[in-house]
């Protein structure tokens, strides 16, 4: 009975992470189903059979991916008081998990719209989420307060890394430096 389970599990988890590579090197829109069989060296029946909606292959392949590639976590910056202190220690935390976040998420940036909504919905909540707890101690307000939110959320897109890092050639504490000046410029100084 165990070794059945086992089994089942490690066909499961093959397929989980065909669809991984896949979603990784071509994209979530170029991933059929045939192509999850044929990388895991299963049919297509038996991926149906662990799988049988979509939305169950992206939430095994997410949470599987996530963890493998644990994304920093925002609690922990919500400890930090000084505002420039927390902003500056989130920026590398997320640039240095951009390194090998990179590929993936590209993908999945690129394809949103074909994947299942809550993919969509979780990365904009999570975007939401991570501006929010960077702006706290800013005391910026209105018309400061939206360029704030705007200026946290470009500095913590994938999109900003590849941009500065990836194709720019800076270093992670140089992209780093670059955003934490943006992100200041964006609020009056106190005085």
């Amino acid at each position: 009975m165990r070794a059945r389970q086992d089994a089942v599990e490690e066909t499961r988890l093959a397929i989980t992470e065909a669809t991984m590579r896949l979603h990784e090197r071509v994209g979530p829109r170029a991933t059929t189903v045939s192509a999850v069989a044929e990388e895991a060296g299963v049919t297509r029946l038996t991926v149906y059979r662990h799988f049988p909606t979509d939305d169950a292959l992206v939430v095994a392949c997410s949470a599987h991916w996530r963890e493998l590639h644990p994304r920093p976590d925002p609690s922990a910056w919500a400890l930090v008081r000084d505002p420039v202190v927390r902003l500056r220690g989130a920026l590398s935390e997320t640039y240095q998990w951009a390194v090998t976040a990179a590929p993936m998420m590209a993908m999945i940036h690129r394809d949103v719209e074909v994947m299942p909504s809550f993919v969509g919905e979780y990365l904009a909540a999570d975007e939401l989420h991570r501006v929010a707890v960077l702006a706290v101690g800013f005391r910026a307000r209105g018309p400061a307060a939206r360029r704030l939110r705007a200026a946290l959320a470009h500095a913590l897109r994938l999109s900003t890394w590849q941009s500065l890092c990836a194709d720019g050639g800076l270093t992670d504490a140089e992209a780093t430096d670059v955003m934490v000046g943006a992100v200041l410029a964006s609020v009056p100084r106190s005085g």
